[in-house]
């Protein structure tokens, strides 16, 4: 079984619905990393000097290949990134090797044999 790593720059208010949104695509869990700070094309809106940006959190997913395409497009979706510039991005990676997954192989197998 491969995997891919699924790594979501979102804002906070929508990391809950991502989350939901990638389990009910066929994910099995992930790792929140809270208050991430990014810059995009253009630059952030300051007040007084103060920048004006929304808390981002990153989400790590370990996902099966043969899952990762709908699960990205399932999460680009909930969090409107191609719909609002800054919203955020997701990209995904080959993962070389894992440890410490094995008791997800056999449901993530099940999942994978009803997917394809």
């Amino acid at each position: 079984m491969h995997f891919k790593l699924l790594v979501v720059f979102v804002e906070d208010s929508k990391t809950e619905a991502v989350m939901e949104a990638a389990r009910e695509a066929g994910a099995t869990g992930a790792t929140v990393i809270n208050n991430a700070r990014g810059e995009g094309v253009n630059k952030m809106k300051t007040f007084l000097g103060l920048t004006l940006v929304s808390q981002r959190d990153v989400v790590l997913f370990i996902v099966e290949e043969h899952l990762s395409r709908k699960i990205l497009e399932t999460i680009s979706g909930v969090a409107e990134f191609e719909e609002h510039p800054g919203r955020g991005i997701a990209i995904q990676v080959d993962i070389e090797d894992a440890v410490g997954i094995a008791h997800q192989v056999q449901t993530l197998t099940d999942i994978v044999e009803d997917e394809l």
